[in-house]
């Protein structure tokens, strides 16, 4: 990973980590640490991706998060849709990228276009 950690405002602190713990956990990610009002999601207990109620919540924002596999991206966007999040691209190739660019895409409760991407072939 090229960045350490990723912190982003949100409108609603309980709503946003109800929708994050259930979207994220295909993926293995997880809650590892809570302080001051944010939450801070990772793996093997570091936080990478933090969330809580700030000053203002940025413009929407994109975010994309690792799969180890496409049946996890397609785990991904059933359990974001099923915590409220809104469709912005089914699971699917997007060969624009490349031709193993396997994704999909839904809109947080604040709007913020979060990801899951495979880019390993089948």
């Amino acid at each position: 990973m090229i960045i350490d950690h990723i912190g982003l405002a949100v409108s609603d602190q309980a709503k946003s980590k109800k929708f994050y713990i259930k979207a994220l956990a295909p993926l293995g990610i997880s809650e590892v640490k809570e302080m001051q009002g944010w939450s801070g999601f990772g793996k093997d207990g570091k936080p990478e991706f933090w969330f809580g109620v700030g000053r203002g919540v940025q413009q929407p924002t994109h975010i994309a998060f690792s799969a180890s596999n496409r049946k996890d991206v397609d785990a991904f966007y059933k359990a974001a849709m099923a915590a409220g999040g809104k469709d912005n691209g089914a699971p699917g190739i997007r060969k624009h990228y490349h031709p193993n660019y396997y994704a999909a895409f839904v809109f947080d409760p604040d709007g913020h276009n979060i990801e899951a991407v495979c880019h390993k072939p089948v």
